[in-house]
């Protein structure tokens, strides 16, 4: 099961809405146990897409420095988030082709209707888990 913090959600609602309307992302930071996943803190990386108000692209250097961050506070990497910033509350189809780390969960926001979804790549297809 993967729960949000309270206080991770509030600040990914408030990341969203600022970078509207572009596209914003980051890392997700939290605590792994037997049954559950918590995400606890995120790390906000830079969108390098060429078109932000559509996509979304982590820098590749920000990204690692986000991830080495997280562990070195003594969180494991529990995922990805980015934001739509008109919708749909749903990965999109460029989502799913983009997505690149099977068993990781990938958390949409969409700031207008302060929504926060969270779904599971299997490496073929999401599952919804929030």
């Amino acid at each position: 099961m993967f729960e949000l913090a309270r206080a991770t959600r509030a600040a990914l609602l408030d990341h969203a809405s600022e970078g509207a309307p572009e596209e914003v992302c980051g890392v997700l930071g939290g605590v792994v146990e037997e049954e559950s996943i918590r995400a606890t803190t995120h790390v906000p990386v830079e969108n390098v897409a060429r078109t932000p108000e559509t996509r979304y692209e982590l820098d590749p250097a920000a990204q690692l420095a986000a991830m080495e961050r997280i562990e070195d506070e003594g969180r494991a990497v529990v995922g990805f988030y980015h934001s739509h910033p008109r919708g749909p509350t749903g990965p999109s189809a460029t989502d799913a082709a983009q997505a690149t780390w099977p068993g990781m969960r990938y958390v949409i926001v969409v700031p207008d209707e302060s929504f926060v979804g969270c779904w599971l790549w299997d490496g073929e297809a999401f599952e919804r888990e929030t």
